[in-house]
């Protein structure tokens, strides 16, 4: 009898959500289908925590606002990230940017608006941001040596660096600075256009005829200096740096400068590209290009509270590419 109950509650429930004007236009506006009435009630229950989370957060007036984007019916655990952090450093002073203790810096830096910067891309359901970040610093450094903006192969490092050589696993995880050390040893990376972006991990299909860019090696920026990060965001270009992005307010971030108290420096389990730095009414912020497509944040982007005890850990894991 209770599963005959259950069953007439379950079909009851899931009829009425198709008169709820507002999940309805949701799941049309990101194009969201479920294989059953069960699993739509399941992430209707979740898309009103969340709805809840953002409506009461946007009335507290905290510099920055949340909203409904197409994670509102995940919970934060099922949002897919992707940096492993390592766990030990290996490297020799070559390797480190020394910061220049006379650096003067400048109010803005902005790459994406000095053209160094492709356009937003989305990891989808895959752990794959660390291959974002690292394409992203590669392509940075490239436009600055070259001037030619060329969009590289994320789906090349997934597929040819997933090995414990590199410590890279696909969807599953890795790490920027084996990316770098990769596209060293390996004379170059494809292009996005010769190896697009699948969202799985596959076999390697490097061609070197395909060639987007090379790289001679990478540099590490002194972990928790700010003031490191900034100078070297401003004097070498997109950095790639990892933070804590676990909580749901950077999830269903929409606009401001984010700000998350529990946030913390070293438990860091995502990677954005640091493109800029600037300040907006008073308080200073890092400029981040996500992968997680243009519908979230700003268009893709995201402003992070800047000088606040290095807030996230964006300053904690951050490197560049040389080439």
């Amino acid at each position: 009898m209770r599963v005959v109950v259950l069953i007439f509650t379950v079909v009851a429930l899931t009829s009425a959500l198709e008169f709820h004007p507002e999940w309805e236009a949701w799941k049309l506006g990101y194009s969201k289908h479920y294989s059953n009435d069960i699993e739509e009630l399941n992430r209707y229950n979740i898309w009103q925590v969340n709805k809840k989370l953002v409506e009461e957060h946007n009335t507290k007036e905290l510099g920055f606002t949340l909203g409904m984007n197409q994670f509102a019916d995940l919970e934060s655990h099922e949002i897919a990230h992707g940096f492993k952090a390592p766990k030990i450093e290996h490297f020799d002073n070559s390797q480190m940017f020394i910061p220049d203790p006379f650096f003067q810096a400048d109010m803005n830096v902005n790459w994406t608006a000095k053209g160094a910067v492709t356009s937003v891309g989305n990891q989808l359901q895959c752990g794959s941001c660390w291959a974002f970040s690292a394409t992203g610093a590669l392509e940075g450094q490239h436009f600055i040596k070259t001037g030619k903006l060329v969009s590289l192969s994320e789906q090349n490092l997934m597929d040819c660096t997933y090995n414990s050589k590199y410590n890279n696993y696909g969807c599953n995880g890795g790490l920027m600075k084996s990316s770098f050390q990769y596209t060293k040893d390996n004379g170059g990376i494809d292009t996005e256009a010769s190896y697009p972006y699948t969202a799985n991990d596959n076999k390697c299909r490097y061609n070197i005829s395909n060639i987007g860019a090379t790289c001679t090696g990478y540099k590490s920026v002194p972990s928790k200096d700010e003031q490191a990060l900034m100078q070297a965001v401003q004097s070498i270009g997109p950095v790639s740096a990892a933070m804590d992005g676990q909580h749901s307010s950077f999830s269903m971030y929409k606009s401001g400068i984010y700000y998350e108290p529990a946030c913390s420096e070293t438990n860091v389990n995502h990677s954005p590209l640091v493109v800029g730095f600037g300040t907006l009414d008073g308080k200073n912020y890092w400029l981040l290009k996500n992968s997680w497509g243009t519908s979230w944040g700003m268009n893709g982007y995201m402003m992070l509270a800047r000088n606040r005890n290095n807030n996230c850990g964006i300053a904690t894991l951050a490197s560049y590419p040389t080439v």
